[in-house]
């Protein structure tokens, strides 16, 4: 029996391969980050509408962002005791990405993570982005998805992300599939995960490096993961899991959402944004699907592909009230198995059971 590997993506390496998923709208903010950190993984800070709870924010949602950005990644850096690696998560669908981007590596954050959309054209120039320190991983659903970033990375920086993470429509929130793929088998992270890792195989060979694929959506054990690494995988991402922990950065009510939800309960909801999403069942939804809550304006546009006035409801206000605790105006965004959950616990005591299931199942 061995110990779990090590995880290198550039040049960052830390002691378990296993990443926090950057749950935006406040849900990993610095202290869930940072707590990921000091166990030996990567900790992620979830960017979009990071600046939420500023004053300001309303009248001033991009200066907002990025002032609580700037504020979450110096917290998360002091403290993880310079342990692990502090990621960030970015939705090219942000209105402000742009921003948040140059923001982020201006503070030197150890890696962005991008996903909702193709991280093609990015705010820096060729020569300047081989320069960051800073690692760059998009986050796809599909080896097209995978193959389209790359070659266009190649061709236009002459470089190529430092890894990339492919999630699985057993994720929380978006989801970058169809409703009517998201359980069919020839879907499941099991299938396009070996089909990335060749994608991803020929980039490896074409620039002599290493590129990490990491296994997303649905991991919920040690045996869990155990299984996506002998897939090809070199780490995996997860999300649900986080959240029912004391260091999560969600309001009680939120992280008790998980504990009381029943299978029947995670739902497949459409998103006013176009996309599917998984959600955990509520009155609001409910009310929602029926027509009922509108919004009366829009005072930012914070995701490209919104029009405000189609759509049932704001979509950054359900998921600011949710993260607060107001869940009678908003809701919970969740993984598959987030059913499975009954109890809060630390993040030293989840990594702990997580390393002892793979090292169980003769990791």
């Amino acid at each position: 029996m061995k110990e779990i590997p090590k995880l290198k993506i550039g040049n960052i390496e830390v002691d378990i391969p296993i990443i926090q998923g950057g749950m935006s709208v406040g849900i990993s903010l610095s202290n869930l980050a940072s707590a990921v950190a000091r166990e030996g993984g990567i900790g992620v800070i979830g960017g979009a509408a990071i600046g939420m709870l500023e004053s300001d924010f309303e009248r001033n949602f991009r200066e907002a962002n990025k002032r609580a950005l700037k504020r979450e990644i110096r917290r998360a850096r002091e403290k993880s005791n310079g342990k692990g690696a502090i990621g960030l998560n970015l939705l090219v669908a942000q209105s402000d990405f742009d921003e948040l981007f140059l923001t982020a590596i201006e503070e030197e954050v150890d890696l962005i993570f991008m996903g909702a959309g193709l991280p093609l054209k990015l705010p820096l120039p060729a020569d300047k982005l081989k320069r960051v320190h800073t690692g760059f991983v998009p986050i796809v659903s599909s080896p097209r998805a995978a193959k389209l970033i790359f070659k266009y990375w190649a061709n236009n920086y002459k470089r190529v992300p430092d890894a990339v993470v492919v999630e699985g429509p057993l994720a929380g929130g978006h989801l970058g599939f169809k409703k009517d793929q998201i359980f069919k088998p020839e879907y499941q992270l099991e299938k396009i995960l070996p089909q990335v890792v060749a994608v991803i195989k020929e980039y490896e060979i074409a620039f002599n490096k290493k590129i990490p694929v990491i296994a997303a959506g649905g991991i919920y054990t040690g045996e869990d993961i155990k299984k996506f690494l002998e897939l090809g995988a070199s780490g995996v991402q997860m999300g649900t899991r986080f959240v029912a922990t004391y260091e999560c950065d969600a309001a009680p009510e939120f992280k008790e959402a998980y504990i009381k939800a029943k299978k029947e309960d995670i739902i497949i909801i459409e998103s006013p944004v176009g996309l599917p999403g998984r959600a955990i069942k509520n009155k609001f939804l409910e009310e929602a699907a029926q027509g009922k809550k509108k919004p009366k304006k829009c005072t930012w546009k914070c995701l490209k592909p919104c029009d405000f006035r189609k759509v049932p409801y704001c979509i950054a206000l359900a998921l600011t009230n949710a993260k607060r605790g107001k869940l009678k105006e908003g809701f919970v965004f969740a993984g598959a198995n987030a059913y499975r959950i009954n109890k809060i616990i630390s993040v030293k005591t989840l990594i702990e059971e997580l390393l002892e299931g793979y090292l169980k199942a003769g990791g």
